[in-house]
This record gives structure tokens, C-alpha cells and sequence, in this order.
């Protein structure tokens, strides 16, 4: 299929304008998605819009990539936060995930490095809109990553985060962490995550804040 010509102008407008029913390529895609200001998944011919996040969903971001980037440093690894794009090859999936990171050789889909291929940790951020597609559709999607090891889903509500780490027999071993002392063994990058250092200058609902690992 031969990319469509789009007009410069307000790019979320064109993507809204967009009839229901007109699947657009991933090259047309990546045209509009790199002139919009807001961000956007594309998956089977159709785009979909991203919610803005909340101030907590912010510092829980920013509050990983300072710890594992740290810890980074002299690794041949990268952390990117949300405007780093993820393609699935086998179905023409792109998103972005909260967090991702990358080891040794980098793959990018072109020579605009804006579209990560070979990703091995990735992270969510959960919010009530999100969480259901961020454990079910997507988690199955990114599976078919072959570089991907390490999956974290981290609630921004209360003390919790889950781990699901992949095994050479492509089963998932689950863990889960519900108290501010412990720290998460991040074992695809060889880090650690204080939990306590997760939620720094995060208000949580502490009535939830319960419980240990599993």
C-alpha cells in the first residue's frame, strides 16, 4: 500500500478525522504520529489515542528511570520513558510503554531511532483505564518480542508491584511486592528497585498499602 500525503496543520485533528472504517499503513502512521503533539498506538490499520498522565503516574516514572539509570550507567543498557516507541514486528503493533529498556546492540525500525525493536525490560504504570489492557492484550503482544525477559506492572494507588519474569521454556515466573522494604531483583538488567524509592514523593492510599511478596 502506497503511504497516503498529509498536509501539515493541527495533526490530532487529522487523525480524529480519520473515517471509522479507513485503515491507514503503519508508514502513514508513523508520518502523522511524528507530527502530533500528543501520542498515539497504532494497531491493525487503526489508531488509538493515549490518555494524559496523572502527576503520580509522573513521579513513579521519573522516579524509576533516576534509579535504574543510575545503576545504568556503566552497562551497555538504556532506560527511555514514555515517548520511546515499541514495535511489534509480527502483528505491526506499536506502543509506548511507560518504561523500556534495551541491552548491548540497539534496533530501531529506521534512522529516526524513534521506534525501539529489541526491547528487554518493559514497565507499566497501571491507572484504572489502562490495567485491564496492560495485563491482558498487550502483555500477550509484547510476549511476542523475542528480546523481551522482564515484564513490571506498577500500581500508582497503592504499595504493589508485579513481576513477571520469562524463562528459557517461555513460562513466566510471578512475583509480587507489597511493602515499602522491599526491593524488586530486576534479573534481565542485573538491578535493583527499592520499592520505597518507586513511590517516593507519591501520595498513596495507604488502606491498601498491605501484604508482602509472593
Amino acid at each position: 500500500m502506497t503511504p497516503r500525503k498529509f498536509l501539515r496543520g493541527n495533526v490530532q485533528e487529522m487523525i480524529m478525522s480519520l473515517p471509522e472504517k479507513d485503515k491507514i499503513s503503519s508508514e502513514e502512521y508513523l508520518v502523522l504520529e511524528r507530527e502530533s503533539e500528543n501520542r498515539n498506538e497504532y494497531f491493525n490499520g487503526e489508531i488509538f489515542a493515549m490518555a494524559g498522565a496523572s502527576r503520580a503516574h509522573n513521579q513513579i516514572s521519573s522516579n524509576i528511570v533516576r534509579v535504574l539509570g543510575n545503576q545504568l550507567l556503566e552497562k551497555p543498557c538504556t532506560v527511555f520513558s514514555s515517548d520511546m516507541k515499541v514495535k511489534m514486528a509480527k502483528i505491526e503493533k506499536y506502543t509506548y510503554p511507560d518504561i523500556v529498556v534495551v541491552c548491548e546492540n540497539e534496533k530501531f525500525e529506521d534512522e529516526n531511532n524513534d521506534v525501539l525493536l529489541n526491547p528487554v525490560l518493559i514497565m507499566e504504570i497501571l491507572s484504572d483505564g489502562t490495567e485491564a489492557y496492560d495485563r491482558g492484550d498487550k502483555f500477550v503482544h509484547y510476549q511476542l518480542l523475542d528480546s523481551f525477559i522482564e515484564y513490571i506492572l506498577i500500581s500508582q494507588y497503592f504499595c504493589r508491584v508485579e513481576k513477571f519474569t520469562r524463562r528459557d521454556d517461555d513460562t513466566w515466573i510471578y512475583s509480587k511486592y507489597q511493602t515499602m522494604d522491599h526491593v524488586v531483583e530486576i534479573e534481565s538488567v542485573t538491578c535493583e528497585l527499592p520499592v520505597f524509592e518507586t513511590y517516593r514523593k507519591v501520595n498513596l492510599n495507604v488502606h491498601h498499602s498491605t501484604g508482602g511478596k509472593e
